[in-house]
């Protein structure tokens, strides 16, 4: 049966699952063995630690003292007359099995041959040798059928591509592709490495709400459910920031918090409908000592999957602290030959954006045009990492307004191939110029931007019992991760990412 499988590789996969379902029942009707019943299976070795012991072993040198007990799943099979070899896989490595008539003797070996699959998972008993050919391999001396796979595993010679099926059925990418198990492997390291740097500082790790009543923090589309106790619509937190504001505000000096934040728009390379997040926040520091903080959690985090120079998408990378820093004006001006800093009206600026073929509606202001420049004429070209400073206080509705010229904050963005990564501000303190900052929000909601920021009026209540001076930073975790991981779209680094129904 599985010989014929292996044969044929352009058998629809549906027969294959009718022939394997009709062989599992004459498994259990024939040897009366079921191998769903097996509820565990004392491993005592991974397949990494065989490779690491027994990698010295020179050819045809057994390690016949040593006692090998392992479990995995079978990727290929071999099967020969008195002996046969496959190829089995666990969370650490791969490594060749041998089966041998002599060794197992009759009826195992018979069952090796009729019963076992790719795909299914073997508990083996065995010791190590290097083969004539110079491969590390298991003698098994025993073995178990701890579980069979009733559908065949991808194509072995040329892994899983396709990739509508490796995001809808990631468990089958897992399968299939090693590396991908390692770039998620990575991803883990490099949010631990967070945690570290943060915890090192002296930072708690709190949880705030995913349900509330006020979608804030940021302007983005809310996804919108119902509470059926309470009677009320709710919202899918878009930012954990006015939470972790109000502990900063209740005598908590450094919190952070990583976790899933949510926004009902579009779905691309760069943008999933839920993904991670991490936001901090430090009683007594400003914008630059978030600057300062973000250069070193991302070259910590570079430093912990790879280094600090690396290479994105063929494109060359460079985490050397410091990042180069410029304002937003300075940016549009180099890279537009605009200067907003001469424009005393904001016709001046509908002017400029009407020369390079904007479309406007002939409402916007000279400081939200800036950001229209920018983010049509200046991002892409952000490659290497760059911290974007002073935006306008119309775009910036959180942040605290730079003393010096009040219609700019001091605030940033980091870019790293054209993309943000990270959004940071000196957090505004006064609940006066919140309200009045809020009431502008609500305005433009009012008149059609489903975007625009709500009005939070217990965190204007809560700052009246006073924040004082803090910093607060952002980093998009999956963002992040895909350039320390070379990954092309944020769903290589999400798990289970959206997806459209099947048609």
């Amino acid at each position: 049966m599985e010989e014929k499988e292996q044969k044929s590789t352009q058998m629809p996969e549906e027969e294959i699952l009718s022939q394997r379902r009709e062989k599992l029942e004459r498994l259990r009707n024939e040897e009366g063995y079921d191998p769903f019943v097996q509820e565990r299976f004392l491993r005592e070795h991974s397949l990494a630690h065989v490779l690491e012991t027994y990698g010295g072993l020179q050819e045809n040198e057994h390690a016949e003292d040593a006692r090998i007990v392992t479990a995995g799943r079978v990727m290929t099979l071999r099967k020969h007359g008195k002996a046969s070899f496959a190829h089995m896989e666990d969370e650490t490595c791969r490594l060749q099995l041998c089966f041998q008539f002599d060794v197992l003797g009759e009826k195992e070996y018979g069952f090796f041959k009729k019963w076992v699959d790719m795909g299914d998972f073997l508990g083996v008993v065995g010791h190590p040798f290097r083969t004539q050919r110079g491969e590390l391999t298991i003698l098994v001396e025993s073995f178990t059928l701890l579980s069979k796979a009733m559908r065949p595993l991808p194509e072995k010679w040329h892994g899983l591509k396709d990739t509508e099926v490796r995001y809808r059925q990631r468990y089958v990418d897992l399968i299939a592709n090693p590396e991908v198990r390692e770039t998620f492997r990575k991803r883990s390291r490099i949010i631990n490495t967070v945690r570290r740097v943060l915890e090192n500082h002296g930072t708690l790790e709190v949880e705030t709400p995913i349900l509330s009543s006020i979608a804030g923090g940021a302007n983005a589309r809310p996804f919108i459910t119902f509470h059926n106790a309470l009677s009320q619509e709710m919202y899918l937190r878009i930012a954990t920031e006015l939470y972790l504001k109000r502990l900063i505000v209740g005598m908590f000096g450094r919190v952070y918090e990583i976790g899933k934040n949510f926004r009902n728009e579009g779905v691309d390379t760069m943008h999933n409908p839920e993904f991670t997040a991490m936001e901090v926040y430090w009683a007594y520091a400003n914008y630059e000592d978030m600057m300062n903080l973000t250069e070193e959690i991302i070259v910590a985090a570079a430093e912990e999957v790879g280094a600090r120079e690396t290479v994105y998408q063929g494109t060359p990378l460079s985490f050397e602290p410091p990042f180069r820093r410029a304002t937003m004006m300075d940016l549009v001006k180099d890279h537009c030959g605009v200067d907003f800093g001469a424009f005393e009206t904001d016709e001046e600026a509908r002017a400029a954006a009407k020369r390079k073929g904007l479309e406007i509606t002939g409402k916007e202001s000279r400081f939200l045009l800036l950001s229209r420049f920018f983010e049509e004429f200046v991002e892409e070209k952000l490659v290497q990492p760059t911290f974007v400073l002073k935006h306008p206080v119309e775009i910036s509705p959180l942040a605290k307004r730079d003393p010096d010229n009040p219609d700019y904050t001091n605030r940033f963005e980091l870019f790293v191939y054209g993309k943000e990564v990270a959004n940071a501000f000196s957090e505004l303190n006064d609940p006066f110029d919140q309200k009045e900052r809020f009431l502008d929000q609500q305005a433009k909601k009012e008149a059609g931007d489903e975007e625009a920021h709500a009005f939070d009026e217990d965190f204007v209540t809560a700052l009246e019992y006073g924040l004082p001076p803090t910093g607060g930073l952002g980093i998009g975790i999956d963002r992040l991760v895909m350039f320390l991981t070379d990954s092309r779209s944020i769903r290589d680094v999400i798990l289970f990412p959206a997806m459209r129904p099947r048609e």
